[in-house]
């Protein structure tokens, strides 16, 4: 699998994040959980799960992801 970063990262007020160290940490972690993510979809799949299934309960998974604004409010 080969998903790469987005270019832009559009930040809160809609202009793009542009910071140098905050780039290289969101490529960072984007490769990371594309790779967790590839990994763990895989797994399932070998050990019997449909593959639509578990497409279903990874996004649902990325629906329920909590953001930090709102618990911080």
């Amino acid at each position: 699998m080969t998903v790469l970063a987005p270019k832009v990262w559009p930040g809160a007020d809609g202009a793009p994040v542009s910071c140098r160290e905050k780039l290289k940490m969101l490529a960072d972690n984007h490769a990371e959980v594309a790779q967790t993510l590839q990994d763990t979809f895989e797994d399932a799949v070998l050990m019997g799960v449909d593959e639509q299934a578990m497409r279903d309960l990874l996004r649902q998974l990325i629906d329920g992801l909590e953001s930090p604004r709102r618990a911080a409010a």
